[in-house]
């Protein structure tokens, strides 16, 4: 029996998750092997911690020297600086082939390639932004932003395990950009637990010690619809490719914010 071996170490597969899912000039420093690209949907909480990171300090401190509502406008925008806008994109391609692409599995696929953002897609990104705004700014600075520091990591988590469930719907020759992310060993999903667990620790005990939060609306709202998202992609495409990874981490972490909101409102 042949057994793999991994030639690449554990720093440098997170290491590139931070250089492909943020636009922070990470590469300019080190440039690790191309192996570890296949690996970083392992690492994608901890890229969590450095966005939602950001989000909640700027949310936090901002709001104590301008209008609240500015504060949680630059959070967001922060984090579109951070990506490149690469998860919102998806969304708007996602949009667009699950809403002009019928039933028609290869049309679904083309729509989701096009550069060109159509109807659905607009209407999609104006929607989500909004409900996204509205659902930070219902809370308190401090709320918000351990909601934050909880959700983006939980939900890119959740938004991982889409690799275990379903195969790439395209060939790694045809995919955007040219990489097929490997299933995850038992290690690495406990990593990846962890990772995405930690920081709802802090907003779980804020909540629960007050009595205005419940856990398990908390943890498995996102998780309904973590699941609806994975059958509709099952049923449509019969895989993911990266435009759904993207569109599930935002649509999981929205109904996360969502479900904080109005316990909380």
């Amino acid at each position: 029996m042949q057994i793999n071996i991994d030639p690449t170490k554990w720093w440098q597969r997170i290491y590139a998750a931070f250089i492909f899912f943020t636009r922070l000039p990470f590469w300019r420093l080190y440039q690790p092997p191309q192996a570890c690209y296949k690996t970083v949907v392992e690492h994608w909480p901890l890229v969590g911690w450095l966005t939602g990171g950001a989000m909640a300090l700027v949310i936090y401190f901002g709001s104590m020297v301008m209008p609240y509502y500015i504060a949680v406008l630059l959070a967001i925008i922060v984090r579109i600086l951070m990506t490149g806008a690469l998860h919102e994109d998806g969304l708007c391609d996602f949009f667009d082939g699950f809403g002009g692409g019928g039933n028609d599995r290869e049309r679904i696929l083309t729509i989701m390639k096009d550069s060109h953002i159509g109807t659905y897609g607009v209407l999609g990104i104006v929607l989500y932004m909004a409900l996204l705004f509205a659902s930070l700014y219902s809370l308190s600075p401090i709320y918000a932003s351990l909601a934050i520091l909880a959700g983006d990591a939980y939900s890119k988590m959740l938004a991982a395990q889409i690799i275990m469930f379903l195969p790439y719907a395209r060939t790694e020759e045809t995919a955007k950009n040219k990489t097929v992310y490997r299933k995850m060993s038992i290690p690495a999903g406990i990593s990846l637990f962890f990772q995405g667990m930690l920081p709802m620790i802090p907003l779980l005990f804020t909540g629960i010690s007050y009595g205005t939060l419940r856990w398990d609306l908390i943890i498995f709202v996102p998780c309904i619809v973590m699941y609806f998202l994975y059958y509709m992609m099952l049923k449509k495409i019969q895989g993911y490719t990266g435009d759904c990874c993207g569109a599930l981490f935002l649509l999981i972490e929205l109904s996360f914010y969502l479900t904080v909101a109005l316990q909380l409102n």
